[in-house]
């Protein structure tokens, strides 16, 4: 059985209050930490620990989809956008450790057992490959890609209060994700096409 990705150990912040934010006591004796910018470390953190969860989950499925399809065409084109999707996610780590947001490895568990967990889906198919899957699967993956282009805008609108991001790189990444949507949009309308086709047929 495959193993979960693993996700980069990270320090915590010291008990004098260094580190990458500083804590601010509330009248509840609960804290949050916020950056020099004034942004809100934990929502962020939780964010983009979301964020990380779903691109676990995307990168497996591009991954899986890619190997067990029985469409070579298909095949020959995820697996370069499973790669991409394994950089986004590379890249979606380098973002959170620049910003001293902690990784929750028990997030990306979460994503990976997710995805794996949504192969035994219902899908009027038990065992065998049920014909929906041609249609579903690329529908999936390009939800999934429209919520990390999200993910990619939203960092771009912190980037005027927030000094640690790239720009440059979250452009990039943002133009890479509308590619990738395009090319499983094409693909997702292609094969939808020929199973009504076959279904009128029938």
């Amino acid at each position: 059985m495959e193993d979960p990705p693993r996700a980069e150990a990270r320090p915590r912040p010291q008990a004098d209050g260094t580190g990458s934010g500083t804590g601010t006591s509330t009248g509840s004796g609960t804290s949050t930490s916020k950056t020099g910018s004034g942004t809100d470390v934990d929502l962020l953190g939780i964010y983009l620990d979301d964020h990380l969860a779903g691109a676990t989950a995307a990168t497996e499925r591009a991954r899986h989809l890619a190997h067990t399809t029985g469409d070579r065409a298909l095949a020959d084109v995820l697996v370069p956008v499973g790669a991409e999707m394994a950089r986004d996610r590379v890249a979606l780590l380098g973002v959170m450790r620049a910003l001293g947001v902690p990784v929750r490895r028990y997030e990306v568990c979460a994503g990976w057992a997710a995805e794996k967990l949504g192969r035994l889906k219902g899908n009027g198919r038990q065992v065998r490959r049920s014909p929906l899957g041609a249609v579903v699967e690329p529908e999936a993956l390009r939800l999934g890609v429209e919520g990390k282009a999200a993910g990619w805008r939203t960092l771009r609108c912190l980037t005027p209060a927030e000094g640690r991001l790239d720009v440059r790189q979250l452009d990039s990444l943002l133009e890479r994700a509308e590619r990738q949507r395009d090319v499983l949009e094409e693909w997702r309308v292609r094969r939808a096409g020929r199973r009504c086709a076959a279904a009128e047929q029938a």
